[in-house]
């Protein structure tokens, strides 16, 4: 072999390792953001969802209660537009029980928009009724990029992070929720 054969053949080797290198690297990202969520409650996943949004300059942003919650988990402000907003956090397609539940909620608390929220995909059903409906969907690819652009923490130390956020101005009062499990009892 002469030595531009040797040349041509370090080069194409190098290129061929990186190109390898290049698709690890972004596999294992891809991997990771996939197991994100994976041991995360539902709770914690709304949380997070806030801390986010949150981060990504919504304002007045707030959780609802874990039950009697009307099919929303966090409303937020940006823009002066407010948004119901439900979280899901699934290990596989979000249907349209999610959908109805959003717009179901959005008008309960009054608000201007409704959206759902997953680290997952969205059904085609789901997809469909929510374009009908005009819910805003955020699949997982959305909510992993919003992450990368705000550079949150790793969830075990997001609620560390996010500490701050409060439930300090409930949307639903205990007189609320006393008064709906007096309705769910029958006693009024």
């Amino acid at each position: 072999m002469d030595l531009k054969t040797i040349v041509i053949l370090i080069i194409g080797i190098t290129v061929l390792v990186f190109l390898a290198v290049w698709i690890w690297f972004l596999k294992r990202g891809k991997d990771d953001d996939d197991q994100m969520f994976e041991d995360m409650e539902g709770q914690e996943f709304e949380e997070y969802c806030a801390g986010l949004l949150e981060a990504k300059g919504f304002d007045n942003v707030e959780t609802t209660p874990g039950s009697h919650d009307y099919g929303v988990d966090i409303i937020a402000d940006k823009d002066g537009i407010t948004y119901a907003i439900q979280c899901k956090c699934y290990s596989d397609t979000v249907g349209i029980k999610a959908v109805q539940e959003a717009y179901a909620g959005r008008d309960y608390y009054g608000c201007m928009v409704a959206a759902v929220m997953t680290n997952q995909y969205f059904s085609k059903s789901a997809t469909e009724f929510a374009n009908k409906l005009n819910v805003i969907l955020w699949d997982g690819d959305y909510v992993m990029n919003l992450i990368h652009e705000v550079d949150l923490p790793e969830k075990k130390s997001l609620l560390d992070f996010f500490g701050h956020i409060r439930r300090k101005n409930h949307v639903y009062n205990e007189a609320d929720r006393a008064e709906d499990d007096a309705e769910d009892e029958g006693l009024t």
